[in-house]
């Protein structure tokens, strides 16, 4: 009895495993069915956002509401951008240097602000949000101002076709998803939990809370620049407006959508609010309206979000077959 209920819990630590690598063979094989150039580009901007807004639920599990992420990105893109455009630097060593930029900068504004928490933390980084995009219109000479940034040497530069890029950019999410996840349930990402969950408690066990926040920020940043160095060197032009809260706005939307409590969730909300409505592209301009009602109903009949519908179906299905029975 009891090695058949051992069998049962191994068989259902083997389901999400066995779910992320079937998804993960079939975005492989997907070109082989989609071969539209638009397409393939929609798939790359879906996967750099996905980094994006699963690297924002990085910092949100240790309580904080950082309204500045996407600022973090834009901070990667043009340092990587412009490091490799005035120094002639590979972008496979700038990409990097973006990240490690990000990472500097967010932990160098986020060590003073660590034991600001919920609305304090987040209007401290709004304003530092617009403070970055200050910086990128003051700078003209280097970031293009208004005009943007172009002239960006390519990642690919032997790249013909959007491909490759597709390739790059599906290997480097898994990438960072494995690196995010292995963070978030490791030691460091339970005290994380924790420390969200009450601080004080946390504090009485031993648990650093500024610490461990400016580690989730450094971690958090690092990957969301890294996102926005490589966006950079495909799409080789950058406008800083593109970077602004509003674009923090979406990433939230992303992640409350598909379910922020769970990693699958931001994945799910990102890929739903991309490609959807790439299908009935005749309603994009209602994408706003259709996003708000789509959140509406998350927060009300979905509490999970969309990565807990199967569940929710579960639900309803066991408590139509009761009633059933009981009228039976």
């Amino acid at each position: 009895m009891i090695d058949k209920h051992l069998s049962t819990i191994d068989r259902r630590r083997l389901v999400k495993p066995s779910a992320y690598g079937g998804l993960v063979i079939i975005l492989f094989l997907l070109p082989l069915f989609i071969k539209s150039p638009y397409w393939l580009h929609i798939f790359i901007i879906t996967f750099v956002f996905i980094i994006a807004t699963v690297s924002l639920r990085t910092i949100v599990i240790s309580g904080q509401f950082p309204l500045a992420h996407a600022a973090f990105m834009g901070i990667g893109a043009y340092a990587s951008a412009v490091i490799s455009k005035e120094l002639g630097w590979s972008p496979w060593l700038t990409m990097l240097l973006g990240g490690l930029v990000a990472t500097g900068i967010g932990v160098l504004i986020g060590y003073p602000f660590a034991r600001l928490r919920a609305l304090y933390y987040a209007m401290v980084s709004l304003f530092f949000g617009v403070g970055i995009l200050q910086v990128f219109s003051v700078f003209q000479k280097w970031t293009g101002g208004y005009s943007g940034l172009m002239g960006i040497p390519r990642l690919l530069p032997a790249a013909t076709s959007k491909l490759p890029y597709y390739y790059f950019f599906l290997g480097l999410t898994t990438i960072c998803l494995l690196a995010l996840y292995r963070f978030e349930f490791c030691r460091i990402g339970m005290a994380l939990k924790a420390i969200a969950q009450s601080h004080q408690v946390a504090s009485s066990v031993g648990i650093n809370e500024a610490r461990h926040r400016v580690l989730s920020l450094a971690v958090g940043c690092f990957f969301v620049g890294l996102a926005g160095a490589a966006y950079a060197h495909y799409n080789l032009t950058l406008s800083y407006t593109s970077f602004d809260m509003l674009a923090t706005l979406w990433l939230f939307m992303y992640a409350l959508i598909g379910g922020i409590g769970s990693f699958a969730g931001p994945i799910v909300g990102t890929a739903v609010l991309f490609i959807i409505p790439e299908l009935f592209r005749g309603l994009k301009e209602f994408l706003p309206y259709l996003s708000a009602a789509i959140l509406f109903i998350v927060v009300f009949a979905m509490p999970q979000g969309l990565v807990g519908l199967p569940q929710l179906v579960r639900l309803w299905f066991t408590e139509l077959r009761k009633r059933v029975t009981h009228a039976s």
